[in-house]
């Protein structure tokens, strides 16, 4: 754990990218894994995550994203994009997956089944996009601890106009809406205004409440 929290200490939110450097796929791999095994509301991973690396697409998301250079400066944009809505086959492929994997059928879990099929779908999409979009914000926390664990510069990213990025990626007739963007890449030796400022967070005293 002192480990972890070292590399924490070393992570920031990258403001120059070295474009001659790319972050090699085994370690991409490693970080998009950790998102795949991070935590869900019941499980349901309802988003999914778009690696992009063709330039041409970067660049035109960089267009609509407040022209920030870590997008193509970096060598992959991560795209975490929730589902749309909560259906009943989106909820049965999950809870099915889950007994297909455990080879067995609990009656508690199909009782829980039953109980999201009769109250999620039933909500507004929107409603279910935003309860989503949260647990996609649940995967960024993790993509940017595992990042950190790998020495991977990562910039999370809300400053993008999300209806023109959905059309670039077409993520409308996959059902997705996107949330957050997070490009990886390696800071610049030069011209990060950021890199060598002193990491400031609220005090331990400040930020942790503890109830007794």
């Amino acid at each position: 754990m002192s480990d972890l929290l070292t590399q924490l200490q070393w992570r920031y939110a990258t403001k120059k990218m070295d474009p001659a450097r790319s972050v090699p796929a085994e370690k991409v791999d490693r970080i998009l894994e950790a998102i795949r095994l991070t935590a869900s509301s019941s499980g349901l991973q309802p988003y999914t995550v778009l690696v992009v690396t063709n330039p041409e697409v970067r660049a035109k998301i960089r267009a609509h994203a407040w022209d920030q250079a870590q997008i193509t400066d970096g060598s992959h944009l991560l795209v975490f994009a929730a589902w749309d809505h909560y259906t009943p086959e989106r909820i049965n492929a999950m809870f099915d997956l889950v007994n297909e994997e455990r080879g067995f059928r609990s009656e508690g879990w199909e009782a829980y089944r039953q109980k999201l099929l009769s109250t999620y779908p039933l909500r507004s999409p929107e409603d279910n996009f935003q309860h989503a979009a949260r647990q996609a914000y649940i995967g960024l926390g993790t993509a940017l601890i595992a990042a950190a664990e790998e020495e991977v510069d990562a910039t999370p990213m809300e400053g993008f106009e999300p209806h023109k990025v959905d059309e670039i990626l077409g993520l409308k007739d996959k059902g997705l809406r996107s949330v957050v963007i997070l490009p990886l890449g390696y800071r610049a030796a030069e011209g990060d205004w950021l890199v060598d400022l002193k990491k400031v967070r609220r005090p331990r005293s400040e930020f942790v409440i503890e109830v007794k």
